[in-house]
């Protein structure tokens, strides 16, 4: 068992913890995202959805996953919402009849249109906090370089004792 003896020693160890810091970032990132988009209901992870699918026409929900790194359930999940609010269709796609190819719907594009304004003031407030232009692009090289290098990690399979 870990003991810490000064009692602000779990917040030290949260403070130099990635995995901690990465996911408040992405809760202040989303808040930010909630903030500007003025009560609208479109979610970060729906706007992920949409502009990948705009550049993705007739994209298969498995590529979507792919794409997006959002797993499978919860792609699932958001794709029905989607659907229900008239943002997306699927249909089948001819090359495997299981699986859905997914498109803009008119309505789709028009939430596309009025999010990506916002969604640039998220992305440009996020960056201010940090001084320099140099300091925002090796930002964003490290974010991209953790995502390619731990996004096709597969976890380790468990010790079974």
């Amino acid at each position: 068992m870990v003991r810490d003896t000064p009692r602000d020693a779990p917040t030290a160890r949260l403070e130099k913890s990635p995995i901690h810091l990465l996911h408040r970032a992405g809760q202040c990132a989303g808040d930010i995202f909630q903030t500007e988009m003025g009560g609208g209901d479109l979610t970060p992870r729906q706007y992920a959805v949409l502009l990948t699918v705009s550049l993705n026409e007739g994209l298969s929900q498995t590529h979507l996953v792919e794409k997006t790194g959002i797993d499978r359930s919860t792609l699932a999940d958001i794709v029905r919402r989607m659907l229900k609010k008239g943002l997306l269709q699927r249909r089948r796609t001819k090359e495997d009849a299981r699986a859905y190819a997914v498109k803009l719907t008119d309505e789709g594009w028009k939430a596309l249109k009025a999010a990506d304004p916002v969604a640039k003031r998220v992305d440009e407030r996020i960056l201010t906090v940090l001084p320099g232009q140099q300091q925002r692009d090796r930002f964003m090289q490290d974010l991209n370089m953790i995502v390619e290098a731990l996004g096709t990690v597969e976890p380790q399979d468990k010790i079974i004792k």
